[in-house]
């Protein structure tokens, strides 16, 4: 073999080996951002859950329900490894409807739940999230 022919497998590897390891990489940092946005959209959905458990009483008083909120990626980890920090807010609104549908607005309220974090790299992320709750509605069922 020649010096050339080696050279040239040699450049040849060392590319090769640069885009797996560059595409592991970039496979690794969509799973981490995928994995934080699946923690946001458990912690919105948990807060609004745990709405439907309050009676018509509890959803219109206004100092009932907390405006704000933090969340940790893993809440079980010790207190300072537990990831990345989710603050997060929740309104409760009487909606406006539009149309000709009879105006229920003094019988249902949307709660609006949102979700913010900054990941390890410091992007920042926003999530949101919106239901409804009437004044006869599911709550009144929870035995």
């Amino acid at each position: 073999m020649s010096l050339a022919e080696v050279v040239m497998a040699t450049g040849i590897i060392a590319v090769t080996g640069a885009g797996v390891i560059s595409s592991i990489n970039y496979g690794l940092c969509i799973m981490r951002i995928a994995r934080e946005n699946q923690r946001a959209t458990q912690v919105m959905v948990e807060k609004l859950e745990a709405v439907r458990l309050y009676n018509w009483t509890q959803v219109t008083n206004s100092g009932f329900i907390p405006a704000n909120f933090t969340a940790a990626y893993d809440p079980t980890s010790p207190t300072n490894t537990r990831g990345t920090t989710y603050y997060g807010t929740l309104s409760v609104t009487a909606p406006a409807f539009t149309g000709t549908a009879p105006n229920y607005s003094g019988s249902i309220r949307q709660f609006n739940v949102s979700v913010s974090w900054t990941n390890g790299r410091g992007l920042s992320h926003y999530r949101s999230l919106s239901t409804y709750v009437a004044q006869n509605g599911m709550q009144n069922y929870v035995y």
